[in-house]
């Protein structure tokens, strides 16, 4: 991080200090501690993103108990009874199902960000140097290329890489027997399906694979931990969108910190981690990125779930039903599933 964007940060929060000091947020907040469920690759910028909101007046006296896996996995177990007083998960699916349960309110997409804490997009994770010329999506389809990408039945990170991948086949004639075949050919390619994103991480850097599908975030958090390998943002890719909500029965102090997550100086700590912000947080140099004055490049072709795909309701159940999705189909066919 530059010392301009640290001193950025610095304001930033200073400016939430007095806003929350106004609120009165730091007496509803007193002595709380929130139970904060998220997706598995939130664990290290949440670290920076709690001790940051424990410094404001909003955050005195509240601590957090926080827990990170696979989001399937923690949005069935919240369903289940997990305490959660904070959601944050990979994909809309997930926040519908503790919706659907009860646990969080129906109007949990209403406010300045629709329900969205954090943002990124699908990207290749490549050897040092890239030495199989991995530049577009054509090329991880090529006969011998090995790749990572986490299992859709429990990992969020899985559908949208896999609906990054389809939707760049099916072009913007919504071709959906291109999009097939594609799959079909990349799931040929494909060595591994581990349960969660920061698994599939870690086994390609353990040394398996070609190429890694990914979040944008994940890879630039691996090179800022030490990690050796070199990432690509293809020329069309697919927005990620993370949503977060406050439960029901969550203490004032929930809702506190959400509001400082989408802040600018909740979302400049995230860009410093790798997320594309939410809202302009000013300079940014950030550690790991391809070019750490500009990290955030813009593609040629962004695709969004809501423009190719009519939304999260029509995709997950078009592609990800247990028996009757598209994609479920292909990859149980390929004997990946």
């Amino acid at each position: 991080m530059s010392i301009k964007f640290k001193a950025a940060v610095a304001a930033s929060v200073a400016g939430l200090l007095t806003l929350t000091a106004c609120g009165g947020g730091s007496e509803a907040a007193s002595g709380t501690e929130l139970n904060l469920v998220g997706f598995s690759v939130l664990e290290a910028v949440n670290k920076e993103a709690t001790a940051a909101f424990e410094d404001t007046d909003a955050g005195k006296d509240v601590g957090f108990l926080p827990s990170y896996s696979a989001s399937g996995d923690q949005s069935r177990a919240v369903e289940a009874g997990k305490a959660a007083d904070l959601v944050h998960f990979s994909l809309e699916p997930d926040m519908k199902r503790v919706v659907e349960a009860g646990i969080v309110a129906d109007d949990w997409n209403a406010g300045p960000t629709k329900g969205i804490a954090s943002q990124s997009v699908v990207v290749f994770v490549v050897r040092t140097g890239n030495p199989e010329n991995i530049q577009s999506w054509d090329d991880l389809i090529k006969p011998g290329v090995e790749i990572i990408t986490p299992n859709p039945a429990s990992s969020g990170s899985a559908k949208w890489n896999l609906l990054a991948a389809f939707g760049q086949a099916a072009g913007a004639d919504q071709d959906e027997a291109a999009g097939k075949a594609y799959l079909q050919k990349l799931f040929g390619n494909a060595v591994a399906l581990p349960e969660s994103a920061r698994d599939a991480t870690t086994l390609f850097t353990s040394g398996t694979g070609d190429v890694l599908l990914s979040y944008e975030n994940e890879a630039i958090l691996a090179k800022q931990s030490g990690t050796d390998f070199d990432y690509v943002v293809p020329d069309t890719t697919l927005l990620i969108e993370n949503p977060a909500a406050v439960t029901v029965e969550a203490p004032e102090a929930a809702q506190s910190f959400f509001d400082f997550l989408i802040s600018e100086a909740g979302q400049a700590i995230y860009a410093t981690y790798g997320f594309r912000p939410l809202v302009d947080v000013g300079t940014v140099e950030v550690e790991g990125a391809n070019d750490p004055a500009d990290p955030f490049p813009a593609p040629g072709t962004l695709l969004t779930i809501a423009d190719a795909f009519g939304g999260w309701d029509d995709a997950n159940s078009k592609y990800f039903d247990e028996t009757e999705g598209i994609i479920t189909k292909l990859l149980a066919e390929s004997g990946q599933g």
